[in-house]
């Protein structure tokens, strides 16, 4: 039985994320929040939380055994941007874009 979940408007930059994201595919559960405690990347504290939320609803169903998920599936999709500006040389404006993801993640048993 799967368990699916999902985080909106995480305020990382999508291919900062995705990177993090690769790094836990396929892996246990248990094994993917040992690496993620210590992965030195901002993203790691969101799939962090989006997995122990994951692992607290399955055992909330109670006919899954927690010990045997692993991440089936974890994608990272971009959200809306943000767009500042900020005040470049001769007082010209300058673009700064303040990116978003959404983040999805499937538990399975094995």
């Amino acid at each position: 039985m799967e368990i699916q979940v999902s985080t909106k408007y995480v305020r990382i930059a999508p291919r900062k994320a995705q990177i993090v994201a690769a790094l836990v595919r396929g892996q246990d559960v248990n094994a993917a929040l040992a690496l993620l405690k210590f992965i030195n990347k901002s993203a790691s504290l969101s799939i962090g939380k989006l997995i122990k939320s994951a692992v607290a609803n399955a055992e909330s169903r109670g006919t899954i055994d927690i010990d045997n998920l692993y991440v089936k599936f974890i994608n990272v999709t971009a959200g809306p941007t943000m767009k500042r500006f900020r005040a470049a040389p001769m007082g010209r404006p300058s673009k700064i874009r303040k990116r978003m993801c959404h983040i999805s993640l499937v538990l399975d048993e094995k």
